[in-house]
């Protein structure tokens, strides 16, 4: 089974920042080409180093912490300031245009996946755009002498990732609710069953969030994420963890089967069929990211209950007589345990 063109593996890319352990990996529409409105970005952060101050251009962010731990501070509209501080399983989100920042406050390395709505993102960060302006400016600004801030860099070029050096302990996250953070992997799963579950960080249980939303998804050897669509909604996934097999159909018929691992990240277009099932010996875990705040979702399952017997039997290309009972389902589920074994790798 060969690559398909519905994956690419972040993994895989060469970093567009390298500096002492940390980096930062995009996936994009340059590297992969059928994103449309979403794109991926992998931060890794060694202890005492810190994603710079700096602002998306043409999209908001959404992200979810798989290890470490770390301190955001957000500087939004007008005088709308956040800080906090996230750890493995608690997500952050960012508006478009909003100063932010995330530091390794932990003793050990720190992962953030985060995905962004635009598929070419663009951004600033805060070194570059000081270091644009002259010392009679910046003085202005903070009412200095401009050669009070003679010293300092003068770069047009972002540093992206710096060392910190930290002059007083940080603000820890005291257990205040702050609008911009969710503890995802803390909710009670809206989805749980012992086919899968699926945990929500959509408008509904974060209403802070705009033009995104992300599920975490975990499915045993037992399960399976029925064939489904999302109407009006793209798809972009990014597994966390295991193996597991995808199935879609594009408009003109042909269809792709592919295999995905750990690192994979894969694009659906709105409304296009697919499926998802374990490969693996363990349950998978995808962070599945969808370009509205409050995903909608078309399951086969009980999408059929809504049809008469006569235009199931045609669709499944079968005499009335010969197509078995179908269970209503009155609301969708989104997973189904596996009654049959796994079908071959091809």
């Amino acid at each position: 089974m060969g690559q398909s063109r519905h994956v690419a593996n972040i993994y895989d890319q060469k970093p567009s920042i390298e500096v002492n352990g940390s980096s930062v990996t995009s996936v994009t529409a340059e590297e992969f080409p059928l994103l449309k409105g979403m794109s991926l970005r992998r931060l890794l952060l060694a202890p005492g180093t810190i994603r710079e101050p700096h602002w998306h251009v043409n999209g908001h962010e959404l992200n979810y912490c798989l290890r470490g731990i770390a301190l955001v501070t957000i500087f939004a509209n007008g005088n709308d300031y956040h800080r906090f501080t996230i750890t493995e399983g608690q997500m952050y989100f960012v508006p478009s245009g909003a100063l932010h920042s995330i530091e390794n406050i932990g003793g050990s390395e720190c992962e953030v996946i985060g995905a962004v709505t635009n598929e070419r993102p663009e951004d600033f960060g805060l070194s570059g755009s000081l270091g644009v302006m002259t010392d009679n400016v910046i003085g202005n600004t903070f009412d200095l002498p401009a050669e009070a801030l003679a010293a300092r860099s003068h770069s047009s070029t972002s540093t992206v990732i710096d060392s910190v050096e930290r002059v007083d302990a940080p603000i820890r996250d005291d257990g205040r609710v702050d609008a911009y953070k969710f503890d995802i992997e803390a909710q009670e799963a809206p989805v749980d069953t012992t086919a899968g579950i699926a945990k929500l960080a959509r408008k509904q249980y974060w209403n802070a969030l705009e033009d995104i939303s992300m599920y975490s998804l975990r499915i045993p050897d037992s399960g399976m994420r029925e064939p489904h669509w999302h109407p009006g909604t793209a798809e972009m996934g990014f597994v966390a963890a295991g193996a597991a097999r995808m199935t879609i159909l594009d408009p003109d018929g042909s269809f792709d089967t592919y295999e995905l691992k750990a690192g994979d990240l894969y694009f659906v277009p709105k409304a296009y069929p697919h499926h998802i099932e374990d490969m693996g010996n363990d349950e998978f875990h995808f962070l599945i990211f969808f370009d509205r705040e409050t995903p909608g979702d078309i399951g086969i399952r009980a999408a059929m209950g809504a049809f008469g017997p006569e235009v199931i039997a045609a669709a499944f290309g079968l005499p009335a007589e010969q197509v078995p009972p179908l269970p209503f389902t009155p609301a969708d589920g989104l997973v189904v345990s596996r009654l049959n074994p796994k079908d071959p790798v091809v």
